[in-house]
């Protein structure tokens, strides 16, 4: 059987982005010529990756299970590539790392930055996502590892201990917490909230503190990042809820006050993610040696 390495990719990029149009501009080539490929993959597969009708085409199950097994092959073709192009530069080995914005600018620069600075030989890439992709992420191949919330994300992945934060409620100078030392949920529904993006973790915990309370979150506006958030909090559009390390960021620099949460569900588990069924490579596992170890210091 010949795998053509190239129709891998495209049959990939066709199940990434949902049409054949969009994977043809992604790799420059004809959609005539992208659905030859898939044509050519179905016969050396001899399985149908694609129920085609007049209505365009749906995925099969095969070809889900096929993208999962042809990332994990492309990855692994990239990283003989790239390890054959470090050796000629002094580095070797990549780790894909997705991770949530609360790792990310609470803990993840300095241990990244004291990690790559004893191992230049690896190439650390990171990307953003929020727990619930992080878990898909890497239970479908697309990252090595994750940094997520603690929670059930079902059988494909497994979780390791790391870090824990709290959330804090940050309120403009002036405001009428802005002395209070600790607030509960109640005295924070009393008032308009900037809340983080559709499907964050923090939203998703307020909103359902909200309803326990029989009363609703006055989200007046979403952001997408905890810099935005500050930066409308201190404009007085609103109160907000993140980390306290991510807010201790902006609070020399923004007319901002940090208010302690007495809720229990502020307190909060950061675990790393792997997946359940696979080996971690041997710099995946540096990674996570690391991580582990400068959490516990």
């Amino acid at each position: 059987m010949n795998l053509d390495p190239v129709s891998l990719r495209v049959f990939v990029a066709v199940m990434e982005h949902g049409t054949i149009a969009a994977a043809g501009a992604q790799h420059h080539i004809a959609p005539s010529a992208v659905s030859r490929r898939l044509a050519e993959l179905e016969d050396v597969l001899r399985v149908p990756l694609f129920a085609r009708s007049n209505k365009g085409m749906a995925p099969t199950p095969a070809a889900f299970a096929l993208r999962d097994l042809a990332r994990g092959l492309i990855n692994e073709m990239e990283g003989i590539a790239q390890q054959m192009r470090d050796y000629g530069r002094g580095t070797r080995g990549q780790v894909r790392v997705v991770a949530n914005i609360s790792a990310i600018t609470q803990f993840l620069p300095r241990e990244l930055q004291t990690f790559l600075a004893r191992h230049p030989q690896v190439d650390v890439r990171l990307q953003e996502q929020i727990s619930s992709a992080v878990a898909r992420s890497v239970a479908e191949n697309a990252a090595d590892l994750g940094i997520l919330n603690d929670g059930d994300y079902g059988d494909a992945v497994r979780l390791l201990p790391y870090r824990e934060d709290e959330l804090v409620l940050v309120v403009p100078q002036g405001h009428a917490l802005a002395r209070r030392r600790q607030v509960d949920i109640g005295a924070l529904l009393d008032h308009d909230v900037v809340g983080m993006h559709p499907g964050s973790a923090i939203n998703q915990q307020l909103t359902r503190a909200a309803a326990e309370r029989g009363r609703a979150l006055r989200l007046r506006m979403q952001v997408s990042s905890y810099d935005a958030l500050c930066q409308m909090v201190a404009a007085g559009l609103g109160v907000g809820v993140l980390p306290r390390g991510s807010a201790a960021l902006f609070r020399g620099a923004l007319p901002l006050r940090i208010v302690g949460l007495t809720e229990p569900w502020a307190r909060r588990r950061l675990a790393l993610c792997v997946r359940a069924d696979e080996g971690l490579s041997s710099v995946a596992q540096l990674l996570v040696d690391h991580l582990r170890a400068e959490a516990q210091a």
